[in-house]
């Protein structure tokens, strides 16, 4: 069969705690996930699409340049990048890499068990105010904090004509959201937010945002004490399974100032200390492309983002931890729980539905799983190499 992609539905609530989880194959592994495509609901705005998936929205507007974030349009075609080249750093603790505004958090693994990594999209320090770069660990954990401005805040609202109380108590018009964690650098925070679209965003005074489904996961995990450790990697490179993976990032102004001799150095400096391959000048043009386009999502080298297409239909329950057991009773009913089709290292919880004979019996499914469940219904694709 050539390229072959599965047309699936997922169900999705942000009611949930979610948290996008993946098993690393091998302790050394570098490379997570699989991206998808879905088709929007005509309701639908990009950052609608992009927080369920737990996806910032730089990462989801560089990965769809010609779709309108505000109003993409029924059944508008959106790729989701939900593969992650894991930063170039040890697997151990927080590890945020604000090149790609994304947090890495590695939990101890239990003897005999395999290790994981949580990721998360973080909205960082804007221009002037950048997120400092270095290691400190998590010093405090606060439900419900209240937050003191400091000084150059306060000065910068009042020259704006909206001022600030000295004091924001806890309650929905705190910036901190309800939960907060505090690192040991003096005056930065990990923490929630009352403005979820700032996540993905380079609009914070420095310090690190979430959306508040995912630092109240976070924060139920994470020990005080957590190394934390603070990069900057906008180009990453991984050799898995007899492939060249690559990653690239818009560099962020304020941090370097760049041009395309030193774009390519710096993808070049990726590859060599992580590939051990040489390459064709065919294969380094591509490089070089990936590179300066830096779209946000992982690439594999010399194929494209989208495969022909080869109709197989599927369900999919989605990206959340508990959608399994919400849905669980649902395919029971059903007489669905025998037609699990496995992925290859998927999220944990992830499960996929099917094969269907037609598009017609998959919708027909999804509906009474809809009905069923009281959950949304997307289709999409998922490329070959997560089957």
């Amino acid at each position: 069969m050539k390229s072959l992609f599965a047309i699936l539905s997922v169900f999705l609530s942000w009611q949930t705690a979610s948290a996008t989880t993946f098993y690393l194959p091998t302790p050394t592994s570098r490379v997570v996930g699989h991206n998808l495509i879905v088709y929007s609901n005509y309701e639908d705005t990009l950052l609608d699409i992009a927080r369920r998936f737990d996806i910032g929205y730089k990462e989801i507007s560089a990965a769809n340049p010609e779709v309108d974030v505000w109003l993409p349009g029924d059944q508008q075609e959106v790729f989701i990048p939900n593969q992650f080249i894991l930063p170039d750093a040890p697997h151990e603790g927080i590890v945020i890499n604000l090149a790609e505004m994304r947090l890495f958090y590695y939990p101890k693994a239990k003897a005999g068990e395999r290790q994981t990594v949580i990721t998360h999209p973080i909205g960082i320090g804007r221009e002037g105010w950048e997120t400092p770069l270095g290691k400190t660990r998590i010093t405090e954990k606060k439900k419900d904090p209240t937050w003191t401005p400091p000084a150059s805040i306060l000065k910068e609202h009042e020259e704006k004509g909206d001022p600030l109380p000295k004091v924001v108590p806890a309650g929905p018009e705190n910036p901190l959201g309800a939960y907060a964690m505090r690192l040991g650098i003096p005056g930065y925070l990990l923490h929630g937010t009352n403005k979820p679209f700032g996540v993905g965003m380079r609009v914070s005074h420095g310090c690190i945002r979430l959306y508040p489904e995912d630092i109240e996961h976070l924060f139920g995990q994470v020990a005080v004490n957590t190394p934390v450790l603070l990069i900057y990697q906008p180009y990453k490179a991984a050799w898995e399974n007899g492939r060249l993976y690559l990653e690239a990032h818009q560099e962020h102004n304020g941090r370097v100032e760049v041009d395309s001799t030193v774009v390519r150095k710096s993808m070049v400096d990726a590859i060599v200390g992580s590939v051990p391959h040489t390459f064709s000048e065919e294969d380094w043009a591509f490089i070089n492309r990936v590179a300066e386009q830096a779209h946000g999502y992982v690439q594999v080298l010399h194929t494209p983002r989208i495969a022909e297409i080869h109709h197989v239909w599927f369900l999919h329950a989605g990206l959340a931890e508990d959608v399994r057991s919400r849905v669980m009773p649902a395919l029971e009913k059903l007489k669905l729980t025998e037609q699990f089709w496995p992925l290859k290292d998927p999220a944990k919880g992830e499960v996929l539905i099917g094969p269907f004979d037609s598009q017609v019996m998959a919708e027909e499914m999804a509906t009474e799983v809809t009905r069923l469940t009281g959950l949304p219904i997307w289709t999409v694709f998922v490329s070959e190499d997560a089957l």
